[in-house]
């Protein structure tokens, strides 16, 4: 029965820690992002093509206004596939009749093409652009989605990397402070913050769940 008990307190010491560490982590984002930045120029790199594709005069949005609302989306942990919703709507925006040739040479879609289904854009019910001009439009969101998905995990997979080393530093703080109230010795207590490390990004993942699902909620009642 003790040693049920000691198994009890270890494990709960490795949840509680893990959420603990990943919550200070989480915090230092008041510090210029913190952790958070940590994978965002592979999005940078990725959407970089199509920022200069859309420089061209007529554009909605600057480059520079584009990435400032999708690293404030990276930074805040919104879900990955809503971000990349987010991202290739952003630039769809900024393709135009004179911009459609640039980004067409990107994806190696028919520029005439292109700019035809641009020019239809939001008049579909009325004068939708022909079966090819759809091809084309659609080979572009393909090749678009693909570099975007490359993009976004891998700076996933950066955070989290990071997000270990951060939180295993945490960890080891947290649970050398608190290894006495739990009645734990030094070796258990580094032993414990060995194991809550891996488990804190997990944490992000959870609350970027609950927040889309939350979102979905909201959606549904209306």
């Amino acid at each position: 029965m003790a040693s049920l008990d000691y198994i009890a307190t270890l494990l709960g010491a490795v949840i509680g820690l893990s959420i603990a560490a990943m919550g200070l982590v989480d915090a230092t984002k008041i510090f210029w992002g913190g952790p958070s930045r940590f994978g965002m120029s592979h999005i940078t790199n990725a959407i970089r093509p199509f920022l200069m594709a859309g420089n061209a005069n007529g554009t909605i949005f600057q480059s520079a206004d584009l990435v400032a609302i999708l690293r404030a989306n990276w930074i805040n942990g919104v879900a990955i596939g809503e971000q990349k919703a987010r991202a290739r709507s952003l630039i769809h925006l900024l393709i135009t009749k004179p911009t459609a040739p640039a980004f067409a040479k990107l994806t190696g879609t028919d520029p005439d093409l292109l700019a035809a289904a641009v020019a239809q854009r939001g008049m579909e019910l009325q004068a939708g652009p022909g079966a090819a001009a759809i091809h084309a439009l659609g080979h572009f969101d393909a090749i678009l989605s693909a570099i975007l998905d490359k993009g976004y995990q891998r700076a996933d997979q950066v955070y989290r990397n990071a997000s270990k080393v951060c939180a295993l530093g945490a960890s080891l703080s947290l649970s050398i402070v608190t290894a006495p109230m739990l009645g734990l010795s030094i070796t258990e207590a580094i032993l414990v913050a060995l194991c809550a490390a891996p488990l804190a990004p997990m944490v992000k993942d959870l609350t970027s769940s609950l927040q889309a699902a939350a979102t979905a909620m909201k959606i549904v009642r209306r």
